[in-house]
């Protein structure tokens, strides 16, 4: 009994512990705490193969001296636990040893099968009393201190982490993006990506606001190189170096340069101040 009030007591002071030891970085601690089913298991696993053990070794006793005693060979006296394994094995196993049986034989014979009032094994009842700790360090480390997460905690955290891990496939599937099966964007916040690309790079040659400066306007319905999003890109991604337009494939991510020419298109009919004067074809949706 007074082990038995040792082990809780001593499980009662793991939470204190992990309280002090949560300050600083304890890679044990942290260990066993992110494995703890693992170690619960090995601990189960551990005491079930030596109880079996012990009960085998009984059983195989059992048989060897019924068999000398039919062949009128002496009887074999039961085997002391004098060493340290033989005791802890009978420890954990909890039987009554051989010859002090017939203290606990119910009197109840079935077929030569007698029936004993052994015990609960004391590796039984410890796994017992374990859960039981188990669960008071685990209502005080989820429920009432920082150390571990509340399920809403770790549901926030893995949809934070769904949402990065869905934000990156979009942003390697916009990256895919070529002047064959390029697209115009109406998303806000790409078309203001868009802007800020375009006051970056394209400012300087096209004015602040796409009226046309060393490069042609952007506001009206004239285009030299063609008006609709795929002539945009081609533009962007390839330049016209004959007229000093640089090729930005290798500075701008293609989903860059989709939004950045989605945005241009939306310049088209502000008419700002101090426009450059129409160059190249007027361009209709039906030129496509």
């Amino acid at each position: 009994m007074k082990r038995r009030l040792i082990i809780i007591a001593g499980g009662f002071m793991i939470p204190l512990y992990i309280s002090a030891a949560a300050q600083e970085s304890n890679p044990v601690l942290d260990w066993i705490m992110s494995n703890i089913a693992i170690v619960f298991v090995v601990m189960v696993l551990i005491g079930g193969c030596m109880a079996l053990y012990n009960a085998l070794m009984t059983i195989l006793f059992n048989m060897n001296r019924d068999i000398r005693k039919e062949n009128g060979i002496e009887d074999i006296p039961p085997k002391p636990a004098s060493d340290a394994i033989n005791k802890w094995l009978k420890s954990l196993s909890g039987l009554v040893p051989l010859a002090q049986e017939s203290q606990i034989d119910t009197g109840h014979n079935y077929d030569g099968i007698r029936e004993l009032d052994n015990k609960l094994p004391p590796w039984w009842l410890y796994l017992f009393y374990l859960t039981i700790v188990w669960s008071v360090i685990y209502l005080y480390v989820y429920e009432y201190s920082d150390i571990g997460q509340t399920t809403e905690e770790q549901y926030a955290e893995q949809m934070a982490i769904a949402k990065d891990q869905h934000l990156n496939y979009l942003f390697k599937m916009a990256n895919s993006v070529n002047e064959e099966n390029v697209t115009e964007i109406t998303d806000p916040a790409r078309l203001e990506n868009g802007g800020r690309i375009y006051l970056s790079n394209c400012m300087a040659c096209h004015g602040t606001q796409g009226e046309g400066g060393v490069g042609p306007n952007f506001t009206d319905e004239y285009w030299i190189h063609g008006g609709d999003i795929k002539d945009l890109f081609t533009t962007i991604k390839y330049g016209v170096p004959e007229k000093g337009m640089i090729s930005w494939k290798t500075q701008i991510p293609p989903a860059a340069m989709q939004d950045v020419a989605s945005y241009i298109l939306t310049l088209q009919g502000t008419d700002p101040p101090n426009q450059k004067k129409p160059e190249g074809k007027l361009y209709t949706a039906s030129d496509n």
